[in-house]
């Protein structure tokens, strides 16, 4: 979680939402790294879970990342849980709940959703949940 804090406090930096993400390999090799770029890029997809996965994927020379798990600083929205999804990824760590517009258990559970067609992967949740928040909320304090 420390280096997906590390994305997102330069996406802080940039005035972008500070969520960060990494992926890491089954080994624990970190082979993608994302922070929120919507605005810099422009990107409507520039959320920190998609560049990481895009970055891991090209990696790997693939797009399924069996194995990986994904650690992102902010419960990941419906569009990232289902790229989570699509790169069958084994497991995600979350570290703040996003109880406005998470979808991996605060207001929707996609990845969990057994009706979806996918295998479910591993969910921890909570981890440095403070810091993580805390940085959110410092840039929304900031903007106001």
């Amino acid at each position: 979680m420390g280096l997906a804090l590390e994305q997102a406090r330069v996406a802080f930096d940039a005035d972008e939402i500070p969520v960060g993400a990494i992926v890491l390999d089954a080994d624990g090799v970190v082979i993608g790294t994302g922070r929120n770029a919507r605005e810099s890029v422009p990107d409507p997809t520039g959320h920190a879970e998609v560049i990481a996965l895009r970055e891991a994927a090209a990696a790997r020379g693939n797009r399924v990342l069996d194995g990986c798990t994904l650690v992102v600083t902010l419960e990941p929205c419906v569009m990232c849980a289902g790229t989570i999804l699509a790169a069958r990824v084994a497991r995600v760590v979350i570290g703040a709940w996003d109880e406005k517009a998470g979808a991996v258990g605060s207001v929707y559970d996609l990845l969990r959703d057994g009706r979806l067609p996918h295998a479910v992967p591993e969910v921890v949740g909570g981890v440095r949940a403070d810091e993580c928040a805390t940085l959110l909320r410092a840039f929304f304090e900031r903007r106001r």
